[in-house]
C-alpha cells in the first residue's frame, strides 16, 4: 500500500471550496460529468461516470473532509483526507491519500494532478470563459 499527499491552491474562499466538493450540482459543474454526491457520513459519491467511488467518513464544513475510495476488496481503506487553510491567493488545499493499492499508484497520482485538481483550479480560473 502507498500513500500521496500534496498541497494544491485553489482560487477560492475555502467555503466555495468545500461547496465544490460536496455540493452534487457544483461538482457536476467543474467536473463536466454526471456526478453522484451524498454529503453526509457514509453517504456514497461517484465522479467521472465511477472513477472515483466511495462513501463520506467525515464532514467538518469549510475545514475538513474524509473519504474511503473504494478499490475492490482490499483489507484495508483507502483513505483520503482534505483539509482546508486559508491562503492569501484562496484555499490551500492540503489532500492525504493512504492505503492505495501498488498497481493503482500511479494512476491515482496523475489523477489527483490532472483530473482532479487541474478541473477544480480551473474551474475557479477561467469563469467559463473559454
Amino acid at each position: 500500500m502507498r500513500e500521496f499527499k500534496k498541497y494544491f491552491i485553489i482560487p477560492a474562499p475555502p467555503e466555495e471550496v468545500y461547496l465544490a466538493l460536496t455540493n452534487e450540482p457544483t461538482v457536476m459543474l467543474w467536473t463536466g460529468a454526471p456526478a453522484s454526491v451524498d454529503a453526509q457520513p457514509d453517504g456514497e459519491f461517484s465522479l467521472w461516470d465511477d472513477s472515483i467511488a466511495g462513501r463520506f467518513i467525515e464532514l467538518e464544513p469549510n475545514k475538513k473532509i474524509v473519504q474511503e475510495w473504494y478499490f475492490g476488496e482490499q483489507e484495508e481503506a483507502s483513505i483520503v483526507t482534505m483539509k482546508l487553510h486559508e491562503d492569501k491567493k484562496g484555499t490551500s488545499l492540503e489532500v492525504r491519500h493512504i492505503n492505495i493499492p501498488e498497481e493503482a499508484y500511479e494512476d491515482i497520482m496523475e489523477g489527483w494532478e490532472d483530473p482532479y485538481m487541474a478541473s477544480l483550479i480551473d474551474f475557479y480560473t477561467d469563469d467559463g470563459q473559454d
